[in-house]
């Protein structure tokens, strides 16, 4: 259904937009779809729940700068969320079924709303996203995406009032093409996103500028990897964005091709999902890393290509999204826009949930037997996450009081006869004084502003007393449980905490508490036990030889329930998960 939500999440519909018909008739096509029609029922209902808050939070301030306009948690009106809102109320007035449908009730909220989106667009077409991009080119293609459908949909009304805002809205998005058609971008998602954009305006005003500027963005090549991960390797955010306006370019400018990335993101990311449906996110190079994360906003993709191309597996998805999110899929537009969204969706085929795989291009592996999920990880502090069911292990680090620099983070991901390989080698040098000649040149010792020794006068210096740290992380798995053996050799007597990171929420068992420190413990006895509803992660033996969890120069603790295990250097040891 079309909420209000932060940009990148406000993408509310895509479709086709040639020859469309009444709506009606499209109600009754998605009924032939029990799944959809119930779909689309649903998603009425919930929108039009929304609309008496909606209306209710609109500026109505005589007077005001921004009146028409909604403002956001902080106070500040946004053209993102007045966007969105339009949205949300073209649907109501347009959907069949809706207690708005073919109402006028709502054409001056709407009315209001874009008048004050066209009083806070730029004169060159951008716009704002106050929290930090100004006169933004993709901020505003992901407006777009939203208004672009609202606006076909109130064109197709035959309520005369209803469709007089399709026109208002409709300068809104021309004055938004120029600046598409101009203007720049930040990340690499952002190309495929002004594409998209791009192919929506162009669907209601045409014009061959909008295509060609398409071109030189697609020019450049989709950069998807050989694994079938985008560039940010954003899981929960920026891979379902990024599939979703490549499949709103194939269809709207009729580049059958884009549908490929996709189709190899959508079959990779099957490998990504937790046994609670939940999906990886530690490879992620965006603000989702670690962060927990779904997969109801690839609902749009796997459906389009399960029905696309029958795919059993991807339909399998939708109905594991649909289930989880008890129907609330969020695509009101699209159904409403795109009848064949609506066909019944093939037979389910099995989701993988046997599988060990390793990701090179994202130096990750993952391995999951049923409950049992394991992921490996190279170049991340967290080089290790485990489920059982409900239960998460979130991270396993590992770091060491070496020099204030002694993180664990694995090099390179090895694999060689089912085992996973992480290293790390580490020097602590000292420093010599500058010679003679050095000084004499005017090499004089610098020092930084933070008191030490300035880089520059180090790499000039002899180094001395050089001390080293080599670790080595094996992971082995059989039968949905794993072995990591740890070995750490070079300078002795480094102290070394291993911590075990688990999720608030579940009960910890066979552990005591770490002193002066909040949801810490040690592990010294032979098996400790995380306990989550019915599910439960075994850990151990344990290792506390020493109370000094928090070393110089590790990461902070981790957001949840942390075990650790401790000891000092040269130490060989294996840690059991399972």
């Amino acid at each position: 259904m079309p909420t209000l939500l932060p940009r990148r999440d406000f993408l509310l519909s895509t479709g086709a937009v040639a020859a469309l018909a009444a709506l009606a008739p499209r109600l009754t096509a998605a009924e032939s779809s029990a799944e959809a029609g119930k779909l689309l029922r649903d998603a009425i209902a919930a929108n039009d729940a929304q609309i008496p808050a909606l209306l209710a939070k609109q500026e109505k301030r005589a007077g005001h700068r921004w009146i028409g306009g909604m403002p956001d948690a902080n106070g500040i009106h946004t053209v993102a969320g007045t966007s969105g809102f339009v949205s949300a109320l073209a649907a109501a007035s347009c959907a069949p079924g809706s207690r708005y449908h073919r109402s006028t009730e709502l054409v001056e909220p709407m009315r209001a709303g874009i008048r004050y989106m066209l009083a806070a667009q730029h004169a060159d077409g951008t716009v704002d996203y106050y929290a930090t991009n100004f006169h933004s080119t993709p901020d505003l293609a992901f407006i777009l995406e939203g208004a672009c459908p609202a606006c076909t949909l109130l064109r197709a009304s035959p309520v005369p009032a209803v469709a007089a805002v399709a026109g208002e809205l409709g300068k809104f998005i021309t004055r938004g093409g120029e600046a598409l058609v101009a203007g720049g971008i930040h990340t690499p998602n952002h190309r495929w996103v002004v594409c998209a954009a791009l192919a929506w305006v162009n669907s209601l005003f045409p014009d061959k500028r909008y295509v060609a500027r398409v071109d030189q963005w697609l020019a450049e090549g989709i950069d998807l990897d050989p694994d079938g991960q985008y560039t940010e390797k954003s899981t929960t955010v920026y891979s379902p964005i990024v599939d979703r306006a490549l499949i709103n370019v194939a269809r709207l400018l009729n580049r059958p091709e884009l549908y490929e990335p996709v189709r190899k993101n959508l079959e990779m990311t099957l490998y990504y999902v937790h046994p609670d449906g939940e999906v990886v996110t530690e490879a992620s190079r965006r603000q989702d890393r670690d962060q927990r994360g779904t997969m109801h906003r690839y609902y749009f993709s796997y459906r389009t290509l399960a029905l696309r191309d029958g795919n059993g597996r991807f339909a399998a998805m939708c109905r594991q999204i649909e289930a989880e999110t008890q129907g609330r899929v969020g695509e009101l537009m699209t159904f409403l826009l795109e009848p064949e969204f609506s066909r019944p969706l093939p037979p389910s085929a099995p989701l993988p949930t046997d599988y060990a795989k390793v990701f090179a291009h994202s130096a990750l592996a993952r391995i999951r037997r049923g409950s049992a999920s394991g992921t490996v990880l190279a170049m991340n502090p967290a080089f290790f996450s485990f489920r059982r069911g409900s239960a998460a292990l979130g991270a396993v680090r590992l770091a060491s009081a070496f020099f204030g620099k002694g993180q664990f983070v694995g090099e390179a991901l090895e694999v060689s006869g089912g085992r996973y390989i992480l290293r790390q080698q580490l020097e602590g040098p000292y420093f010599q004084p500058l010679t003679a000649a050095q000084i004499a040149d005017g090499e004089h010792t610098r020092m930084a502003p933070n008191g030490t020794l300035a880089n520059d006068s180090r790499a000039k210096r002899a180094r001395s007393e050089i001390q080293t740290l080599e670790t080595t992380v094996t992971v082995t798995e059989t039968a949905g449980r794993f072995a990591l053996s740890i070995a750490i050799r070079g300078t002795a007597f480094v102290p070394v905490a291993v911590e075990l990171a688990f999720r608030h929420g579940g009960k910890l068992e066979g552990v005591e508490p770490l002193p002066d420190t909040k949801d810490a413990y040690l592990l010294r006895g032979a098996k400790g036990r995380y306990v989550s509803g019915s599910d439960a992660i075994e850990f151990g033996p344990g290792l506390a030889e020493h109370t000094y969890a928090q070393v110089r120069g590790a990461l902070p603790k981790w957001d949840g329930q942390s075990v650790y295990l401790t000891g000092t250097t040269p130490c060989e040891f294996t840690l059991n998960i399972g």
